[in-house]
């Protein structure tokens, strides 16, 4: 039985006073976003820190590029295959306990991660790691659709998305200090790396577990208007060719396979870039571990206005689509620039612009993925485009592990990210062509 969403009681009339509406999304916004935003954080946190733990960890382990990559991208095999079946499972069993699993058993799993040794134990941790952490960030969009109506969610999402740059912030800025805690107690300092960073998922799935409702109707801190302007309102913003409850028909819908190729190239793109960036930083600037760190971090600082101002103005606008296109098309001369040149002033504010181009574009191809689907169907709908959308994190590394050892430079990989970022940005256009100069978000 769903433990999802239960009815509220019938009553004579719904409140639809707009000052109750925004009073109810402003608790919600405070309430949720923060404690979800962390828990995100975090786990970006985990899954990219040995893109940092690789400038001793490769040394230490003789592991070549073409290791390396292989288990950075593994990860997104196991958490693709896993990812309809583990959101599925969030519909049934409830936000609530779900998330808190799911950061249990990654934060243990990140820990475990400083006992690898050999080539075979590194791959199956990082595959382990992503069956643990798989449906967390597709469970956390659809949560965030029960709670905001379609003409608040980019600006909903991008708020909690922005602990994606802000991570790679804290990353960046720690990583450089516990790799030089080399030593300490018997330890590397990769290792003290992956032992400091996942005892947070740890003690964060104790809060989730405590404090999180499994939707407006159980939520305590909301007056019962106000539970019931959320429901209703978002009962009436759901679009009227979106699916209810019948998840086959949403996957025959052109629009889940399309946004789903959007999302391949996009994350082909971000994490073959996130799994380098530290190494060609290092090797095109030659500044030691900490200082890579800081700036990967400064890089990164920029990535959060940029989410937050595109999302604000896509949804005042009305307007998707070119918010995704703009910035997929600025990356792609920007991988352009830095796979021509090895220059630190031309190259470093290319892979920097890279960067906050690609946080640019979240919130408004998010909003456009959610703006559809509704019910059962966005809860596997959302999940099924991230499950394609997720292998670019094995194609993009694998890809950029094979031109290093081919090659022995990263320059041709940054290269063959001109080719997803140009097939998103096409991919979006030709999604705007279908659907008329009208964007989702009015409809």
């Amino acid at each position: 039985m769903s433990v999802t969403e239960p009815p509220l009681p019938a009553r004579a009339s719904l409140p639809t006073d707009d000052a109750v509406g925004r009073v109810a999304l402003r608790k919600a916004g405070r309430r949720l976003i923060p404690l979800l935003a962390l828990g995100y954080g975090i786990a970006y946190m985990d899954r990219v820190n040995i893109s940092f733990a690789a400038l001793q960890m490769n040394r230490d382990l003789h592991f070549s590029a073409s290791v390396y990559f292989f288990g950075a991208g593994l990860f997104f095999v196991s958490y693709a295959a896993c990812e309809v079946p583990s959101n599925l499972l969030l519909y049934r069993v409830g936000a609530r306990r779900w998330f808190a699993r799911i950061m249990l058993t990654w934060g243990l799993l990140a820990m475990g991660m400083m006992f690898v040794r050999t080539p075979l134990e590194f791959y199956v941790m990082r595959f382990l790691l992503g069956m643990a952490e798989a449906g967390f960030f597709p469970g956390v969009i659809f949560y965030l659709a029960q709670w905001f109506p379609v003409h608040m969610r980019a600006r909903a999402i991008s708020r909690f998305y922005v602990s994606l740059p802000l991570a790679s912030v804290l990353t960046g800025a720690i990583a450089g200090a516990l790799l030089d805690l080399q030593g300490k107690a018997g330890l590397a300092g990769w290792q003290w790396l992956f032992l400091v960073e996942g005892l947070p998922a740890v003690l964060l799935s104790i809060v989730f577990l405590v404090y999180l409702p499994v939707g407006p109707a159980q939520a305590k801190w909301l007056t019962e208007d106000e539970r019931e302007w959320i429901i209703h309102n978002l009962s009436k913003s759901a679009t009227g060719d979106g699916h209810g409850l019948n998840f086959g028909r949403a996957l025959l819908d052109h629009r889940v396979w399309q946004i789903s190729l959007v999302f391949l190239c996009m994350l082909t793109c971000s994490y073959a870039y996130t799994f380098s960036v530290p190494l060609i930083l290092k090797t095109i600037t030659a500044l030691n571990n900490r200082d890579v760190g800081f700036l990967v971090a400064a890089m990164s600082v920029l990535g959060a206005p940029s989410m937050i101002l595109n999302a604000i103005h896509s949804d005042r606008s009305k307007e998707r689509y070119f918010h995704v296109v703009i910035p997929f098309l600025l990356m792609c001369v920007c991988y352009l620039i830095g796979g021509l040149s090895t220059a630190p002033l031309l190259a470093v504010p290319a892979l920097a612009i890279a960067s906050i181009s690609y946080y640019a574009l979240q919130g408004p191809i998010l909003a456009l993925a959610t703006s559809f689907l509704h019910g059962r169907s966005a809860a596997g709908g959302i999940a099924a485009m991230n499950t394609v959308g997720i292998l670019g994190g094995f194609l993009g590394p694998v890809g950029m592990g094979l031109a290093k050892d081919y090659t022995g430079a990263y320059q041709p990989g940054l290269l063959m990210l001109v080719i997803p970022s140009l097939v998103g940005a096409a991919t979006v256009f030709m999604m705007r062509s279908q659907a008329g100069t009208k964007g989702p978000s009015a409809a």
